[in-house]
């Protein structure tokens, strides 16, 4: 007997849900037969549509809280429930502890953690007021468990959204479920600004044991998964999509060594 991933009547809010990771979790949202809302600072340059199904877009700087406030207000009054909340939006560039200050460094940390507690706490707030069971899922990172030189607040930030989500799994439990989705390296359009050309990308992912990158729409399966309910006993964990993680250097030094 297969497994039916079945949102139909439910709605889904994805965060940074225009493009690369995001549009693929809106995308596999929309497959499921969810209503889709995505939020950004701008706009998308081509609509985020599957099978003439399109996700609806409004335009949020999650770093402002009231903003945030009224934005689940607008998708709890336009659409009478709150089923899904994907906190995708985040990023940082690639810049070594050394240079930069404190400031600029805290900056990778609101975008990448604090805006997902604005967004998770408005979130829940409307899921308790329309008294609707509701999922939460935290976009992760495998910089969060591991050494990140060159984007080490980055890598804090994702520790501290997994330790956040385990916190909100208990405290708001059992209405609500918080889960993370620790993600490896993914292929999206701008895959080249962070590994190269097409040799570069091959070259990478040839440390990856699945050896390839995952598509965002993979990401987006895995999203709709925790959001459905086949996860309905699913709370406060930690699901790993990295293509079995990084070969261990010192197995390729060892074999080195060996064939020497």
């Amino acid at each position: 007997m297969g497994i039916t991933l079945d949102l139909s009547g439910r709605v889904a809010v994805v965060t940074g849900g225009t493009r690369g990771v995001g549009a693929g979790i809106a995308r596999a949202f929309l497959r499921a037969g969810a209503d889709v809302v995505v939020c950004a600072r701008k706009p998308p340059g081509t609509p985020v549509e599957v099978a003439g199904r399109r996700a609806e877009f409004a335009p949020v700087d999650l770093r402002d809280g009231d903003a945030v406030r009224d934005f689940f207000g607008r998708v709890a009054a336009d659409h009478g429930r709150l089923d899904a909340l994907v906190n995708n939006a985040g990023g940082t560039p690639y810049r070594l502890l050394g240079e930069a200050d404190a400031t600029r460094h805290a900056r990778v940390i609101d975008l990448n953690l604090t805006t997902a507690l604005t967004a998770s706490l408005a979130a829940h707030d409307v899921m308790e007021r329309l008294r609707t069971p509701g999922s939460i899922t935290m976009i992760g990172s495998v910089s969060g468990s591991r050494p990140s030189p060159g984007t080490a607040a980055y890598g804090a930030a994702k520790a501290g959204l997994e330790h956040l989500a385990r916190s909100m799994a208990v405290e708001w439990a059992p209405r609500v479920r918080v889960n993370t989705l620790v993600l490896g390296m993914v292929h999206t359009e701008s895959a080249h600004l962070h590994y190269g050309d097409e040799d570069g990308i091959a070259a990478v992912e040839r440390t990856v044991p699945l050896g390839r990158l995952a598509e965002p729409e993979e990401v987006g399966d895995a999203a709709v998964f925790l959001a459905s309910d086949r996860a309905a006993y699913i709370t406060g964990a930690s699901l790993h999509l990295h293509g079995g993680g990084e070969r261990p250097a010192f197995l390729d030094a060892a074999t080195a060594n060996k064939e020497q």
